[in-house]
């Protein structure tokens, strides 16, 4: 199955062109002696290359601009979710009382001041200022990943600004969403399923296979967000199947990278004690910048390996 993009462009057409030399010109580096020891159909030239789209990529720059850009758009989208609990009747204490679980020492106080402002106050201006201010950072976070995916495959975005920036609020809030939810099935899940059973009057055995799906749906929303974003957000032509290595590795990546991250945290980071109430932006800061590294590295994965199926296909 392929992704069919808008009707061809020139632009699409010359971006085509261009990769095809620069493959012909990789193939004739090989022969003519320049790339010796260096077979990209092989393991040790997958990783060869990979080191060096990474390089040439800058990657870890590129994570720090993302990070930059992720934590423009994660708070103005609080600030909008927040805004909306008021209306949705939830208990104050409630959500304090999970701040206070597991925000990092310090700086639950300063949220839970700045939280009981907003849910004090059902104001329709911070509420319009909130969806405003979401899709402004959204489109810059989520141009930040369309544009290092694009330099991935170098190539051009030729989509028009509406597709664009479609596809930049779409994905932040998905996203988003997929995190929530990753975070909340694991804690919460028990009494979501206690509701859903309550509210649609299931047999007993739901609890019990709740009990067990609840932990696989995270991984695979994460996996299926990942898919779609490697497939639809750059600006290329790209088959389903060939877009699969990089988010398996993305959604393992993440999911471990978190879980370790937190570890680290929990037991062996003093990042309290160094900077005091802003602790928490600062452990957050790092959490989204390793989220950077791996999404950027799953997306150039997933060109390497359309690089190589381009190669294999120009020696026959």
């Amino acid at each position: 199955m392929e992704r069919q993009k808008s009707a061809p462009s020139s632009d699409a057409e010359n971006g085509d062109e261009s990769r095809t030399e620069k493959v012909k010109e990789f193939i004739k580096d090989i022969k003519d002696g320049e790339e010796e020891d260096f077979d990209p159909t092989t393991t040790d030239g997958f990783f060869k290359q990979l080191i060096i789209r990474m390089k040439e990529l800058d990657i870890s720059a590129a994570g720090s601009q993302l990070a930059f850009f992720f934590l423009l758009s994660l708070f103005p989208l609080l600030i909008f979710l927040f805004t909306l609990l008021p209306y949705l009747q939830l208990d104050q204490s409630q959500i304090f009382l999970f701040i206070r679980e597991y925000a990092p020492e310090g700086t639950a106080s300063l949220i839970e001041g700045t939280l009981s402002e907003v849910l004090d106050n059902k104001s329709g201006g911070l509420l319009s200022i909130g969806i405003l201010a979401t899709i402004w950072s959204a489109s810059k976070g989520m141009g930040a990943v369309t544009k290092g995916l694009n330099e991935a495959y170098e190539v051009e975005d030729d989509r028009n600004f509406f597709v664009s920036k479609g596809l930049s609020i779409l994905f932040t809030i998905m996203l988003v969403m997929t995190v929530i939810v990753a975070l909340v099935l694991p804690i919460f899940g028990q009494p979501i399923g206690h509701l859903i059973f309550t509210f649609l009057g299931l047999e007993e055995t739901f609890l019990t296979v709740w009990n067990l799906v609840r932990f696989l749906i995270p991984p695979l929303l994460i996996f299926a967000v990942f898919s779609l974003l490697y497939w639809l957000v750059p600006s290329i032509k790209l088959s389903f199947k060939g877009i699969l290595p990089g988010a398996i590795f993305a959604t393992i990546g993440w999911i471990v990278t978190s879980l370790g991250f937190s570890f680290y945290i929990s037991n062996f980071g003093s990042y309290t004690n160094t900077y005091g109430s802003i602790a928490g932006i600062i452990v957050l800061i790092m959490w989204l910048y390793l989220s950077a590294i791996i999404l950027l590295l799953g997306g150039t994965i997933n060109s390497i390996v359309k690089n190589r199926q381009e190669y294999k296909q120009q020696i026959g």
